[in-house]
């Protein structure tokens, strides 16, 4: 397969700075802050009668965003390969924060559902324009570096969520928690707001000494909205072809898709799993939750980002090989500590496992935006969130709290039963290391391509003037 990429011929390039791998990463923080909240005030909902929380309920609505998620992010993936990404990232941050707080304000658990369900809006449309907005900031050398930064910010955002969450929430009641925490996004939308838009490939092109040119300017609806709708569904049919006909993506997505089914299982009960079987007070579950994210995963995406850039060219496929070892050993730690050990084993080994897995995380993203043309990262990126959020995150809130409830609300046989997904899916993943080496050749001889076509014209235009 050859992909069609525009091309703007010359010579130079332009230096990198890390902040805009700071700001996104910020962006996907504060996203992570609001979504995380209920999964730290679990206890004081419970506690409030008037919402009438069972444990199903709780699945419900740590997985509620699902479905908006899911409508938004393929179409939100498309616009962002062709729309000014910065202000949409600062206008949907506006736009979740405010929902956050107004979650305080949910008189039952019907409207508490309703509000928390239109925050699935924001990773839907933050995520494929970020990803995009990195893949053109970052060469391919630094990627990996990128990707550490953002998701390492990532899980400092699923830490607090859930750490202030608690804190907050049984202090003062989560009414509270979700009023305070949801406030501060307004900050990173205003830095994003004046965060530079990058032409699309801009760092490809640079890497091979092209001028990569200036952004195109776009006008959505210049010849209507209904002209806009047909053109955009024309579009996702096209973009969806040639994504699904990358190898790599196609592998990538069967395997984050099994992954993530287990790991957002575990990270919706793990403070339940924490009370109740390792016996830890109400309260201070939802703490060490936090301490795991935050010692273990910040470590593991820092290490992981070096690890993916000074490894990319000597293992064969390494940005999907690094993260295919990565899970398998971090959830092999993981399966030790549920078979009856005390906290005090358990947790350790759940804090080298929780390091171990995030290792994985930005060499896969980095192999992603490799193995994806710049003009199509946003829909790529698109699908992967879509294939993450329905198949993997949407189901396992659901499911795993009926299990650990048709086994006595014992979480260690949940987990137990749930578990192999992550297995099958990183080998998954260890299989399509065979292909992403061709699949990242094919962009840069497609630049190539179109800068050589591009500078026979020229010569062709100056040769006709001479004569």
């Amino acid at each position: 397969m050859r992909y069609n990429v525009g091309m703007t011929a010359g010579g130079a390039g332009r230096r990198s700075n890390r902040w805009p791998m700071w700001l996104l990463g910020l962006v996907i923080m504060i996203d992570q802050v609001d979504q995380n909240i209920v999964r730290g005030v679990i206890t004081p909902l419970k506690a409030d009668r008037a919402l009438h929380i069972t444990d199903f309920k709780i699945g419900l609505l740590l997985s509620c965003f699902v479905i908006v998620n899911g409508l938004i992010t393929v179409p939100a993936g498309y616009l962002a390969d062709r729309w000014n990404r910065s202000r949409t990232i600062a206008t949907t941050i506006v736009g979740w924060s405010g929902l956050t707080a107004l979650t305080a304000a949910a008189p039952n658990f019907g409207s508490l559902l309703a509000v928390r369900s239109a925050l699935g809006f924001g990773q839907a449309i933050t995520e494929p324009s970020a990803a995009s907005l990195l893949g053109d900031f970052y060469t391919q050398e630094k990627r990996g570096l990128a990707f550490s930064v953002q998701q390492c910010l990532f899980f400092v955002g699923f830490g607090l969520g859930i750490g202030l969450g608690g804190i907050i929430g049984n202090a003062m009641g989560w009414r509270a928690a979700f009023l305070i925490v949801g406030t501060p996004g307004v900050l990173i939308a205003f830095f994003a707001f004046r965060l530079r838009e990058p032409a699309r490939g801009e760092a490809d092109k640079v890497a091979i000494g092209v001028d990569p040119g200036q952004p195109e300017k776009v006008t959505l609806f210049e010849d209507g909205a209904g002209s806009f709708v047909r053109d955009m569904w024309s579009g996702l049919k096209a973009d969806a072809r040639t994504i699904l006909g990358i190898t790599t993506m196609r592998y990538a997505l069967v395997g984050v898709a099994a992954l993530l089914f287990t790991i957002t299982a575990v990270g919706a009960a793990l403070p339940q799993f924490y009370e109740r079987q390792l016996h830890v007070a109400k309260g201070a579950a939802e703490g060490y939750v936090a301490i795991l994210v935050i010692v273990g995963g910040i470590p593991g995406v820092l290490l992981g980002g070096r690890v993916a850039d000074r490894w990319m060219s000597r293992i064969r496929g390494a940005r999907m090989a690094i993260p295919a070892v990565c899970l398998l050993i971090g959830n092999g730690l993981f399966v030790l500590s549920y078979l009856r050990l005390p906290f005090v084993f358990a947790f350790p080994l759940e804090v080298v496992g929780f390091g171990v897995t995030c290792m994985a995380i930005p060499a896969l993203r980095a192999g992603l935006t490799d193995a994806v043309p710049h003009n199509l990262r946003g829909s790529g990126f698109g699908f992967f969130n879509l294939a993450s959020v329905i198949l993997g995150q949407g189901i396992a809130s659901l499911v795993v709290f009926p299990i650990a409830g048709a086994f006595g609300d014992n979480y260690r046989v949940a987990f137990l039963i749930l578990s192999p997904p992550v297995f099958i899916g990183a080998l998954i993943l260890f299989r399509a290391r065979d292909h992403l080496d061709a699949d990242a050749a094919k962009i840069f001889e497609a630049i190539l391509t179109a800068m050589q076509a591009q500078q026979a014209e020229e010569a062709a235009r100056a040769e006709r003037a001479a004569d």
